[in-house]
């Protein structure tokens, strides 16, 4: 068991009064039987008025609504977990999806379906002549998918992206380069034009570097493999996801969990300055 300290500050400075919309906060791992939350801790400013919900991914959202003008929002998160996550090469899959391509059992095909449909349909072609020469057919399933992780891995140059949103899947295999997000994007959108059940999943990544102030969010993929479930690939890393990820939220759409999101009315011209500070400490 690893037991885990995770604080994340998200401050705007703005440089007049302005009113706060609404915001949504995905700060809160995921809780299951291999991460259990020990304590959590929310501190924001100005005053508000927060109600939580799962969403319909069950992730833990919050809702976040604001009682008077401000020129600063700050917003600390600081979560103690445990995580008892298991050896990643330590499952089996079921005898029929062990090579690839398979179909998925029927009972099962009705609630992955959303997970199977591509959402950049203008991006087949650049992404099956993309996947063609890496001759992924007839493969071993998980053989295939550490071919295809270790490719963008291998193929693409990783650059930090400071603005919102990700990159087509198209846009990356063009500039050969992108962020976690877009890599995560290319991985799942390149799985189901294949049939596979793909999830972009948004959260922390532990290494030597989050200890001295140089942690950020990132992401990664979650593909569904008969017998065992959501298997986490890490194409950033080229990696299988192990228990140095810590999952805070996943989504069929990539552009839909950012940590904090929401908006603001000001008085033009009302500059945003943002400060993010992520930490995690064993």
């Amino acid at each position: 068991m690893q037991r885990l300290r995770i604080y994340h500050l998200t401050e705007y400075s703005f440089s007049n009064q302005v009113t706060l919309n609404q915001h949504r906060l995905l700060l809160r791992p995921r809780e299951g039987h291999d991460v259990r939350i020990e304590s959590s801790q929310l501190e924001i400013i100005p005053d508000y008025k927060i109600k939580w919900h799962r969403d319909e991914f069950d992730n833990s959202l919050a809702l976040i609504n604001f009682h008077q003008r401000t020129d600063k929002l700050i917003i600390a998160s600081n979560v103690i977990i445990q995580h008892y996550a298991p050896e990643p090469f330590d499952f089996l899959l079921e005898e029929y999806a062990v090579y690839f391509p398979f179909t998925y059992a029927a009972e099962e095909q009705i609630n992955l379906a959303a997970f199977q449909q591509p959402i950049y349909l203008a991006d087949r072609d650049i992404i099956n002549n993309w996947i063609l020469p890496l001759a992924l057919y007839g493969m071993g399933t998980f053989a295939m998918l550490l071919t295809l992780n270790q490719a963008i891995y291998q193929q693409f140059r990783y650059q930090i992206r400071e603005e919102a949103g990700v990159q087509s899947p198209a846009q990356t295999i063009i500039l050969r380069s992108g962020s976690c997000r877009d890599y995560a994007t290319l991985f799942i959108e390149a799985c189901r034009w294949m049939g596979l059940a793909s999830r972009f999943v948004s959260g922390y990544l532990h290494a030597p570097a989050t200890e001295v102030g140089n942690a950020s969010t990132h992401a990664w993929v979650e593909i569904y493999l008969p017998g065992t479930g959501w298997k986490g690939f890490d194409p950033t890393s080229g990696e299988v996801t192990s228990n140095q990820h810590i999952a805070v939220a996943v989504a069929r759409n990539p552009e839909s969990v950012p940590p904090v999101s929401g908006s603001f009315i000001g008085l033009d011209p009302a500059i945003l300055k943002v400060n993010v500070q992520v930490n995690l400490l064993d």
